[in-house]
């Protein structure tokens, strides 16, 4: 039982860190802004939420 659970969070949590750095690329698009679409950036969002996406954006403006 634990195991499905763990999987309904993977997959949700991959599905919202997908959709958010989506939503990020369409609107930093106007701002030559974009976070490149990979396994580890969606993992990394889908984990961390907001602070992933805030983390991963000063990363590649650094």
């Amino acid at each position: 039982m634990k195991i499905l659970k763990f999987i309904k969070w993977l997959l949700k949590s991959t599905l919202l860190g997908l959709a958010m750095i989506f939503i990020f690329n369409i609107i930093g698009a106007h701002f030559s802004l974009n976070i490149p679409v990979n396994i580890y950036t969606i993992a990394i969002v889908g984990t961390l939420r907001i602070p992933g996406l805030v983390m991963i954006l000063i990363f590649l403006i650094l």
